[in-house]
């Protein structure tokens, strides 16, 4: 069970959408509210051009019941869909460089050939 704190972001998940907010679950115990007037700082008239199920955002911890395991949050002044832990791996160059490719693509290609050739005698 964490301990939220407000102003923290979170990570949670859309689990259902109804006319007066969006509800999500955080972990096997919290679940959240994000009120309609929590969603943008501008006018919301439909929820789903927002969020939809299933998605995985992110949301500001505005309360946190502990007793109850219930949120209330919002993602209107955060950039919520963005992927804060993703990091960029970079690739290793081999000596081999495209030498593999190279060797192989001319199989590759007389392989396709001969299925396809196959195929078209059927």
């Amino acid at each position: 069970m964490h301990n939220f704190k407000k102003g923290s972001v979170i990570r949670v998940t859309v689990t259902g959408i109804e006319s007066y907010g969006a509800f999500v679950s955080c972990d096997d115990y919290f679940t959240g509210l994000i009120h309609i007037s929590e969603i943008s700082n501008g006018f919301v008239k439909d929820i789903k051009d927002f969020v939809n199920i299933g998605d995985v955002i992110f949301a500001q911890v505005l309360d946190a019941d502990t007793s109850s395991g219930q949120l209330k949050l919002s993602i209107k002044n955060i950039d919520y869909k963005k992927k804060k832990f993703a990091r960029k791996r970079r690739l290793k160059e081999t000596k081999l460089g495209f030498k593999t490719l190279e060797y192989y693509l001319p199989i590759w290609i007389e392989e396709s050939l001969k299925k396809m050739q196959n195929s078209s005698e059927k």
